[in-house]
């Protein structure tokens, strides 16, 4: 078995990439995603990320596996927030940046970091194995270019813990708020599992949406029209304009993926009459809906949680699916019945001094991550069991 890095998917090509991929349907792990980040120029040039994959190989060259890792001159876009580790360094006279990142970028989202026909669907303990390996490599390579740092972001919990023998590596966790199919007939079952004040809640905020006259389409992304495009990349935009930023990712990416990924894509859009005011936009796969990016031309109440939340637990429903990870933040999640979870990354710090220090900072916020993770069980909708 060997290893090589590449700066481009297109250095790998479509066929080599499938191969070692295989019959992974995970949105973030196939072809056409990593190459519209890169064709769009969303990542690569003065965006502070820089792709490097790792391609690993069988002795006859044959391709088995891809890990995805970017070099960072930021921590923008990661949502495993590490600034005051920069600005430590910085204090110090050191420097922080670059670092590498072994992540889905620009995605809050908990799956495979190692894509493998080998393990599909990544709960293979026969392969699980090369992660750690892959992880030497990590540090390998880092060492060799005098990096401070490599992170692995938002990995799978049993694969977080094939790290733990390492005393090198740092664990931390966060908490999000997942929903989960609990063989639910359809949103009237769902919403019958709710306590009845939770269920009078939800309703009433479908139908405060229903009564200011807003309908709302689901959409797969190969049936968009560019015009749904364009408009959806008008409110993408301005959810960040709001904050005074501007979004990572161009009108080009999603374009992109519309018509290289239509069959994992769903754009969630709501209307006044014929006029649409806001839009949110998903991926999915056989088991799982990822919520991702939304925005709104007119501010109306409960229309987040309807094109959100409400519409994506609706979808899940229709297609079977057992899972909606609607990404990072958020305890207004809770109330519409997306439970706690732990979410997990490993990092590598290369100084020894700063190691411990995060270390320390790691486990005395992990400490205050499960308690809340404790604390938010009580405010979940559901029945209480008795």
């Amino acid at each position: 078995m060997k290893a090589q890095w590449f700066n481009s998917v297109d250095q790998i090509g479509e066929a080599k990439w499938q191969e070692a991929i295989g019959e992974t349907r995970y949105p973030f792990a196939q072809f056409a995603f990593h190459q519209a980040l890169e064709q769009s120029k969303s990542i690569g040039d003065g965006t502070g990320w820089y792709p490097e994959y790792l391609l690993v190989m069988d002795d006859d060259d044959s391709p088995l596996a891809i890990a995805p890792t970017y070099l960072k001159t930021h921590s923008q876009g990661e949502f495993v927030f590490d600034w005051s580790w920069a600005d430590a360094y910085q204090r110090y006279g050191m420097r922080y940046f670059p670092k590498r990142i072994w992540a889905i970028p620009f995605s809050p989202v908990t799956g495979l970091r190692i894509f493998s026909h080998l393990d599909p669907k990544g709960d293979d303990d026969e392969f699980s194995h090369l992660y750690p390996a892959l992880a030497e490599l990590m540090t390998q390579a880092n060492q060799e270019r005098a990096f401070s740092s490599w992170h692995l972001l938002f990995t799978k919990p049993e694969h977080a813990a094939l790290f733990a023998p390492n005393k090198d590596l740092l664990h931390r966790i966060s908490c999000q708020f997942h929903w989960f199919n609990r063989d639910y007939k359809d949103m009237e079952d769902y919403l019958s599992h709710f306590s009845s004040r939770k269920r009078k809640t939800a309703r009433k905020e479908r139908d405060k949406v229903a009564k200011e006259g807003i309908t709302l389409t689901r959409t797969i992304g190969k049936d968009l029209t560019t015009a749904d495009i364009d408009f959806f990349y008008l409110c993408y935009q301005s959810t960040y304009a709001k904050r005074g930023q501007q979004g990572y990712l161009t009108r080009e990416f999603f374009g992109q993926l519309a018509k290289n990924m239509g069959d994992q894509i769903l754009l969630v859009q709501a209307f006044r009459g014929d006029e649409a005011i806001a839009a949110s936009w998903c991926f999915f796969d056989d088991h799982s809906l990822y919520g991702r990016y939304w925005g709104c031309m007119e501010e109306v109440d409960c229309l987040h949680f309807e094109a959100c939340y409400y519409q994506g637990i609706e979808f899940c429903l229709e297609k079977g699916l057992q899972h909606f990870d609607p990404g990072t933040q958020g305890e207004h999640k809770i109330a519409r019945g997306f439970e706690p979870v732990f979410s997990h990354s490993i990092h590598y710090i290369a100084h020894e001094g700063f190691r411990e220090a995060i270390g320390n900072f790691c486990e005395e916020e992990a400490q205050a991550v499960r308690e809340y993770h404790q604390d938010t069980h009580a405010l979940l909708p559901f029945k209480q069991e008795s």
